[in-house]
């Protein structure tokens, strides 16, 4: 929102803000002018491996890349593709779950399809949620979806699926989700349904506002998409701590 032509924090964006700890996160949602369709994602650090990273913008792709490779202890839950296009489905996600969802998708089956299949992180003691995203790009009448894959009460027997599907875009809202619900040992996962927060007209002013909101001696990498609702064309920018 604006207020004398100034970028103003709802209560959630407040929140967000104010926590040093979210994690990664996910926003989708539509430009207020109505033009775009947006997705937004961020990942965060505490470990020298977690901040060891950054984004790579690969055409309509964006993938993680190990900042110094002589650092990279463990590479299977850093490195990955959190943005991936495929025909008119617009995926992106905290992990490598984006490549089963493709994969599923070349199938002709579905984004919740591919999520049945997979679980949380394996990372104990704080069992990472899984968080995705899809946008079906359809012009006006795209639809998108969200899914978080998590423990019960940090049970690793448990794992818990919940997606939450929209058939229709808000001009200026997005819904957010994120792995954490605050800092902690362990990490307690996000709870609670996707909550509303602001987008904005330009890719320049969500850049600067979601790296603002982000803790900055946790954020590491941010990236912003925007896919035309008129063309389908897109854009992709980003921001790094690294670079």
């Amino acid at each position: 929102k604006r207020r004398n032509g100034v970028l103003t924090m709802n209560v959630k964006e407040t929140q967000l803000k104010h926590n040093p700890y979210p994690g990664r996160g996910i926003v989708m949602g539509m430009t207020p002018d109505g033009k775009n369709l947006v997705q937004i994602y961020w990942i965060m650090g505490r470990s020298e491996n977690s901040r060891n990273r950054y984004f790579v913008v690969e055409g309509d792709n964006v993938r993680t890349k190990a900042y110094d490779e002589s650092k990279l202890k463990d590479p299977s839950l850093i490195i990955y593709y959190p943005l991936r296009t495929l025909g008119n489905a617009h995926i992106i996600t905290n992990g490598d779950q984006t490549d089963t969802i493709c994969e599923f998708i070349n199938a002709g089956k579905t984004f919740a399809e591919a999520l049945l299949t997979r679980e949380f992180e394996p990372d104990a003691p704080n069992y990472t949620p899984r968080i995705s995203g899809i946008i079906n790009y359809n012009g006006e009448n795209s639809t998108y979806s969200l899914s978080i894959l998590k423990t019960v009460n940090n049970n690793k027997d448990i794992n818990k699926r919940e997606f939450y599907d929209y058939s229709k875009f808000t001009p200026g809202l997005g819904k957010c989700i994120h792995t954490y619900a605050n800092d902690g040992d362990p990490l307690p996962s996000f709870e609670g349904n996707p909550y509303d927060i602001s987008v904005f007209n330009t890719i320049k002013e969500n850049l600067n506002f979601y790296w603002d909101v982000l803790n900055p001696d946790n954020r590491v990498s941010l990236l912003v998409k925007f896919i035309d609702i008129a063309t389908g064309k897109t854009q992709i920018e980003v921001v790094n701590e690294n670079k």
